[in-house]
Protein backbone atom coordinates (compact mmCIF):
# COMPACT_ATOMS: atom_id res chain seq x y z
CA UNK A 1 0.00 0.00 0.00
CA UNK A 2 1.38 3.41 -0.93
CA UNK A 3 2.35 5.59 1.98
CA UNK A 4 0.01 8.54 2.49
CA UNK A 5 1.74 11.90 2.62
CA UNK A 6 0.55 14.61 4.98
CA UNK A 7 -0.67 17.85 3.46
CA UNK A 8 1.92 20.57 3.72
CA UNK A 9 0.18 23.45 1.96
CA UNK A 10 -1.27 24.85 5.22
CA UNK A 11 -0.08 24.99 8.81
CA UNK A 12 -2.43 23.14 11.17
CA UNK A 13 -4.39 24.51 14.08
CA UNK A 14 -2.93 22.35 16.83
CA UNK A 15 -6.14 21.69 18.75
CA UNK A 16 -8.42 21.05 15.80
CA UNK A 17 -6.47 19.79 12.76
CA UNK A 18 -8.07 22.46 10.59
CA UNK A 19 -5.83 24.42 8.20
CA UNK A 20 -5.03 27.82 9.65
CA UNK A 21 -6.67 30.82 7.92
CA UNK A 22 -4.69 32.60 5.25
CA UNK A 23 -3.45 36.17 5.62
CA UNK A 24 -4.74 37.31 2.22
CA UNK A 25 -8.44 36.52 2.51
CA UNK A 26 -9.41 40.04 1.51
CA UNK A 27 -8.22 39.26 -2.02
CA UNK A 28 -8.86 35.51 -2.15
CA UNK A 29 -12.37 35.10 -0.75
CA UNK A 30 -15.09 34.77 -3.39
CA UNK A 31 -18.31 36.56 -2.50
CA UNK A 32 -21.92 35.98 -3.50
CA UNK A 33 -25.08 38.02 -3.17
CA UNK A 34 -28.08 36.95 -1.11
CA UNK A 35 -30.54 39.26 -2.86
CA UNK A 36 -32.99 41.65 -1.30
CA UNK A 37 -36.24 39.82 -0.55
CA UNK A 38 -34.87 36.26 -0.70
CA UNK A 39 -36.32 34.28 2.22
CA UNK A 40 -34.11 32.98 5.02
CA UNK A 41 -35.60 30.04 6.93
CA UNK A 42 -34.49 29.66 10.52
CA UNK A 43 -35.23 27.57 13.60
CA UNK A 44 -34.22 29.26 16.81
CA UNK A 45 -34.92 29.48 20.51
CA UNK A 46 -38.28 31.12 21.11
CA UNK A 47 -36.69 33.48 23.64
CA UNK A 48 -35.38 35.35 20.59
CA UNK A 49 -37.61 37.09 18.05
CA UNK A 50 -37.41 35.93 14.46
CA UNK A 51 -34.96 38.62 13.33
CA UNK A 52 -32.85 38.62 16.50
CA UNK A 53 -29.19 37.68 16.48
CA UNK A 54 -27.73 35.30 19.03
CA UNK A 55 -25.45 37.40 21.25
CA UNK A 56 -22.61 34.99 20.54
CA UNK A 57 -21.46 34.53 24.11
CA UNK A 58 -22.14 30.80 24.47
CA UNK A 59 -22.49 27.80 22.18
CA UNK A 60 -20.41 25.48 20.03
CA UNK A 61 -21.30 25.80 16.36
CA UNK A 62 -19.20 25.63 13.21
CA UNK A 63 -18.95 29.40 12.82
CA UNK A 64 -20.00 30.71 16.24
CA UNK A 65 -19.41 31.97 18.83
CA UNK A 66 -16.76 34.25 17.37
CA UNK A 67 -15.02 37.46 18.37
CA UNK A 68 -13.82 40.52 16.52
CA UNK A 69 -10.26 41.84 16.45
CA UNK A 70 -10.84 43.69 19.74
CA UNK A 71 -12.14 40.55 21.46
CA UNK A 72 -15.81 41.56 21.52
CA UNK A 73 -18.45 38.89 20.80
CA UNK A 74 -19.98 39.05 17.31
CA UNK A 75 -23.75 38.35 17.28
CA UNK A 76 -24.76 35.76 14.67
CA UNK A 77 -27.92 34.56 12.94
CA UNK A 78 -28.05 31.13 11.28
CA UNK A 79 -30.50 30.19 8.54
CA UNK A 80 -30.99 28.25 5.34
CA UNK A 81 -32.77 28.23 2.02
CA UNK A 82 -35.52 25.81 3.15
CA UNK A 83 -37.39 24.64 6.24
CA UNK A 84 -35.75 21.21 5.92
CA UNK A 85 -32.29 22.77 5.86
CA UNK A 86 -33.03 24.86 8.94
CA UNK A 87 -34.30 21.76 10.76
CA UNK A 88 -31.36 19.60 9.73
CA UNK A 89 -28.89 22.27 10.82
CA UNK A 90 -30.54 22.69 14.24
CA UNK A 91 -32.89 20.15 15.84
CA UNK A 92 -31.59 17.17 13.83
CA UNK A 93 -27.97 18.36 13.66
CA UNK A 94 -26.65 15.70 16.04
CA UNK A 95 -28.60 12.73 14.68
CA UNK A 96 -25.88 10.13 13.97
CA UNK A 97 -24.93 9.10 10.45
CA UNK A 98 -25.79 5.46 11.06
CA UNK A 99 -28.21 2.90 9.59
CA UNK A 100 -31.09 1.45 11.57
CA UNK A 101 -33.59 2.95 13.96
CA UNK A 102 -32.74 6.34 15.43
CA UNK A 103 -35.02 7.98 18.00
CA UNK A 104 -35.51 11.64 18.81
CA UNK A 105 -37.22 12.82 22.00
CA UNK A 106 -39.80 15.43 21.01
CA UNK A 107 -39.37 17.20 24.35
CA UNK A 108 -36.12 18.52 22.81
CA UNK A 109 -38.33 20.65 20.59
CA UNK A 110 -39.65 22.61 23.56
CA UNK A 111 -38.75 26.26 23.16
CA UNK A 112 -37.88 25.87 19.46
CA UNK A 113 -39.52 28.25 17.00
CA UNK A 114 -39.58 28.70 13.23
CA UNK A 115 -39.35 32.04 11.45
CA UNK A 116 -38.82 33.28 7.92
CA UNK A 117 -36.83 36.46 7.43
CA UNK A 118 -36.11 38.58 4.37
CA UNK A 119 -33.31 41.13 3.95
CA UNK A 120 -34.22 44.65 2.94
CA UNK A 121 -31.00 44.96 0.96
CA UNK A 122 -28.60 42.70 -0.90
CA UNK A 123 -26.34 40.83 1.54
CA UNK A 124 -22.73 40.17 0.58
CA UNK A 125 -21.70 36.71 1.79
CA UNK A 126 -18.40 34.87 1.65
CA UNK A 127 -18.94 31.90 -0.67
CA UNK A 128 -17.77 28.67 0.98
CA UNK A 129 -19.13 26.30 -1.67
CA UNK A 130 -16.83 23.56 -2.98
CA UNK A 131 -15.77 25.50 -6.07
CA UNK A 132 -15.04 28.66 -4.09
CA UNK A 133 -13.11 26.69 -1.46
CA UNK A 134 -10.84 25.39 -4.22
CA UNK A 135 -9.56 28.92 -4.77
CA UNK A 136 -8.40 28.87 -1.13
CA UNK A 137 -6.81 25.44 -1.51
CA UNK A 138 -9.44 23.93 0.80
CA UNK A 139 -11.64 20.87 0.60
CA UNK A 140 -15.11 20.64 2.16
CA UNK A 141 -13.57 18.21 4.62
CA UNK A 142 -11.28 20.98 5.87
CA UNK A 143 -14.05 23.40 6.80
CA UNK A 144 -17.62 22.24 6.13
CA UNK A 145 -17.65 18.47 6.61
CA UNK A 146 -15.94 18.47 10.00
CA UNK A 147 -17.20 17.07 13.29
CA UNK A 148 -17.67 19.12 16.46
CA UNK A 149 -14.18 18.42 17.74
CA UNK A 150 -12.87 20.61 14.91
CA UNK A 151 -15.18 23.56 15.48
CA UNK A 152 -12.53 25.60 17.34
CA UNK A 153 -10.55 25.54 14.09
CA UNK A 154 -13.47 26.31 11.76
CA UNK A 155 -14.47 29.26 13.95
CA UNK A 156 -11.01 30.73 13.36
CA UNK A 157 -11.90 30.96 9.67
CA UNK A 158 -15.12 32.83 10.44
CA UNK A 159 -13.16 35.26 12.61
CA UNK A 160 -10.47 35.70 9.96
CA UNK A 161 -13.00 36.36 7.20
CA UNK A 162 -14.81 38.85 9.43
CA UNK A 163 -11.55 40.65 10.26
CA UNK A 164 -10.03 40.68 6.78
CA UNK A 165 -13.17 41.26 4.69
CA UNK A 166 -14.97 44.31 6.13
CA UNK A 167 -17.63 44.42 3.38
CA UNK A 168 -18.77 40.82 3.98
CA UNK A 169 -22.06 40.44 5.90
CA UNK A 170 -21.70 36.72 6.63
CA UNK A 171 -20.88 33.28 5.23
CA UNK A 172 -22.79 30.92 2.92
CA UNK A 173 -22.15 27.24 2.12
CA UNK A 174 -23.85 24.08 0.88
CA UNK A 175 -25.30 22.51 4.00
CA UNK A 176 -23.50 19.44 5.30
CA UNK A 177 -26.74 18.21 6.84
CA UNK A 178 -28.89 18.81 3.74
CA UNK A 179 -26.87 19.15 0.55
CA UNK A 180 -29.99 20.12 -1.41
CA UNK A 181 -29.81 23.55 0.25
CA UNK A 182 -27.51 26.34 1.34
CA UNK A 183 -26.90 27.38 4.91
CA UNK A 184 -25.74 30.81 6.02
CA UNK A 185 -24.61 32.73 9.06
CA UNK A 186 -24.88 36.51 9.29
CA UNK A 187 -22.66 38.87 11.27
CA UNK A 188 -24.79 41.00 13.56
CA UNK A 189 -22.31 43.86 13.73
CA UNK A 190 -22.55 44.30 9.96
CA UNK A 191 -26.34 44.18 9.62
CA UNK A 192 -28.47 46.85 11.35
CA UNK A 193 -31.72 45.66 12.94
CA UNK A 194 -33.88 47.30 10.29
CA UNK A 195 -32.07 45.48 7.45
CA UNK A 196 -34.02 42.29 8.24
CA UNK A 197 -37.78 41.95 8.10
CA UNK A 198 -39.89 39.17 9.60
CA UNK A 199 -41.68 37.61 6.61
CA UNK A 200 -44.11 35.37 8.54
CA UNK A 201 -45.06 35.26 12.18
CA UNK A 202 -42.77 33.20 14.42
CA UNK A 203 -44.41 29.86 15.28
CA UNK A 204 -43.70 27.17 17.85
CA UNK A 205 -42.49 23.89 16.32
CA UNK A 206 -44.38 21.79 18.88
CA UNK A 207 -47.57 23.81 18.99
CA UNK A 208 -48.10 24.36 15.26
CA UNK A 209 -49.64 21.27 13.63
CA UNK A 210 -48.40 22.04 10.11
CA UNK A 211 -44.81 22.63 11.26
CA UNK A 212 -44.76 19.54 13.47
CA UNK A 213 -46.12 17.46 10.60
CA UNK A 214 -43.41 18.80 8.27
CA UNK A 215 -40.81 17.88 10.87
CA UNK A 216 -42.21 14.35 11.17
CA UNK A 217 -42.07 13.91 7.39
CA UNK A 218 -38.41 15.02 7.41
CA UNK A 219 -37.67 12.73 10.35
CA UNK A 220 -39.09 9.76 8.47
CA UNK A 221 -36.95 10.62 5.44
CA UNK A 222 -33.74 10.47 7.50
CA UNK A 223 -34.78 7.36 9.41
CA UNK A 224 -35.64 9.01 12.72
CA UNK A 225 -38.57 8.07 14.95
CA UNK A 226 -39.81 11.05 17.00
CA UNK A 227 -41.01 9.73 20.36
Amino acid sequence: MAERKARTDFPLVADAFVPAPREDLDTQIRSMIWPLGRVIHRIHLSIYCGTAFNPGVKGNARFSPIRDRAGASIPTLYGGTTFDCAAMETVFHDVPFAPGLKTFDQTRLAGQAYSTVIPRRDLVLADLSSTALRSLGLRRGDLIDTEKDRYPGTRKWAEAIHQQCPTVDGLCWVSRQDDRARALVLFGDRIPADDLLLATATRSILENVDLFTSLLILADRIGVCVV
